[in-house]
């Protein structure tokens, strides 16, 4: 596994005097001007109605004049794999713009989307959920950013089919101490005993350190077997790599790992805690379900409450996440920024969503610590229906006001500002609506409303 870097986007550092001590706080972002020079985009069209709003974007952007290019992607969700040439272009340009990816149900087919975050290690997801002016909603004063981890916990697809009819997923979480971690599973069908009698033989054979008990590894399927152990891995690289070796070499069963990490929780939290400081948010709600998870949320709500300290004028609290989609639809309001574990972050982000005006109208981005996709922000896996892409009438603000995120991330503040303004008085005028807000207009005449208020 490859060494993981420090966040791209806490590299500048802002300064600021205190008498006559100069302190030094990094920063997601700073909003300054480019340095003018064009900057080159890849461009995932996708499936769908994706094609439709990601050439909308093509459009306002030739129309503003803003100094980017794209570099386009024949990629879609049914591909077994992200085709020659992908990452290598959004690792040269360090930013992508997404339309929707189908992810097949059921078959084995992995997610594209997860497989693009994974690769790029994007870390973090943020979607922005707030009332357009104008546009009509159940609750009002809502403006929420969902802030989710991306990479770890059940999204990973880690399962197995232990026999025929029975199927095993399972949630994973270890400590990084002082130590490497080293984590296998066997086959569901060992009994408790057999498996601890099966990791220290394994531990003594390869000399790979000494049992302690430091991890925590569940099943959530069954709850019978917890096994706790830590080892010292000298010069074998990472624990997924002894993982393989040792159950192919062993015979043991089929490697199956999904993994929460105290470095990923605490970097989660530090990326949302950074983000409310710099965009004078007042507050960060942890979301979580440590009542029942008691170890693997509990490691990420320790997390969190650990970085929250060195926050003291953000106000913290932590929510469970039942109660938090009640509280959502009852009373939107209190929320400010909300930090997630992955599977849990989907949910709230496309509730949020819905009570604010609709997944239609959401920006998003998934960011890590080189890399940046701008998709829409909830529900990105929705590529529409077939008689929305047939009669071309596919809501493009979502991908329109996530390419402002884009043209911020890229150090163009100002052609961000005159995209989100123009967006938001096309919205608040009424005229020119899609079917998915109460309107009748296609997307092209969307677009070309959107270009009319260009300032």
């Amino acid at each position: 596994m490859s060494r993981r870097q420090s966040f791209s986007l806490l590299k500048n550092l802002g300064r600021f005097t205190t008498g006559s001590q100069t302190l030094t706080r990094s920063v997601t972002y700073m909003p300054r001007p480019g340095d003018g020079k064009p900057r080159p985009v890849t461009l995932i069209p996708g499936d769908g109605v994706g094609p439709l709003v990601t050439n909308a974007v093509e459009q306002v952007m030739e129309a503003m004049h803003a100094p980017v290019y794209f570099e386009p992607f024949d990629v879609h969700g049914d591909m077994k794999s992200l085709p020659v040439g992908l990452l290598e272009s959004i690792k040269k340009n360090k930013v992508c713009l997404k339309g929707g990816l189908k992810t097949p149900v059921g078959g084995g087919v992995s997610s594209l989307n997860v497989n693009l975050r994974k690769e790029l290690d994007l870390f973090a997801s943020l979607v922005n959920c707030f009332n357009l002016p104008g546009l009509g909603s159940r609750h009002e004063n809502v403006d929420i950013v969902v802030i989710r981890e991306n990479t770890e916990g059940e999204y990973a697809g880690l399962e197995h089919e232990v026999v025929p009819g029975v199927v095993e997923s399972l949630k994973v979480i270890f400590l990084l101490l002082k130590l490497v971690p080293f984590l296998f599973f066997l086959n569901a069908s060992l009994c408790p005993w057999t498996w601890f009698l099966s990791l220290l033989m394994l531990v003594s054979l390869h000399g790979l350190g000494s049992c302690v008990d430091c991890v925590y590894v569940y099943e959530l399927g069954s709850c019978e077997t917890v096994c706790r152990m830590l080892v010292t891995i000298h010069e074998l690289g990472s624990w997924e790599t002894v993982c393989k070796m040792l159950v192919s070499a062993h015979g043991l069963g089929s490697c199956v790992y999904c993994v929460i990490t105290k470095f990923c929780s605490e970097r989660i939290a530090k990326y949302a805690f950074e983000y409310a400081y710099l965009n004078n948010r007042k507050k960060v709600t942890a979301v979580h379900k440590a009542n029942i998870m008691k170890l693997a949320d509990g490691l990420f709500l320790e997390s969190c409450q650990e970085v929250a300290k060195k926050y003291p004028s953000i106000a913290y609290n932590e929510i469970i996440v039942d109660n938090c989609c009640m509280q959502l639809v009852a009373r939107p309001e209190q929320f400010d920024v909300m930090v997630t574990p992955n599977l849990y972050g989907n949910l709230v982000a496309n509730t949020a969503a819905g009570i604010a005006g609709g997944t239609g109208v959401m920006p998003g981005g998934n960011v890590g610590a080189e890399y940046a996709v701008f998709e829409q922000g909830a529900s990105a896996g929705n590529v529409g229906k077939d008689t929305t892409e047939e009669q071309k009438n596919a809501n493009p603000v979502a991908l329109l006001l996530s390419s402002a995120m884009m043209l911020r991330h890229l150090q163009f503040p100002s052609f961000a500002d005159r995209l989100e303004t123009a967006v938001k008085r096309v919205i608040a005028e009424g005229k020119c609506r899609t079917e998915d807000l109460g309107g009748k207009s296609t997307t092209q005449e969307v677009v070309d409303a959107v270009i009319s208020k260009l300032d």
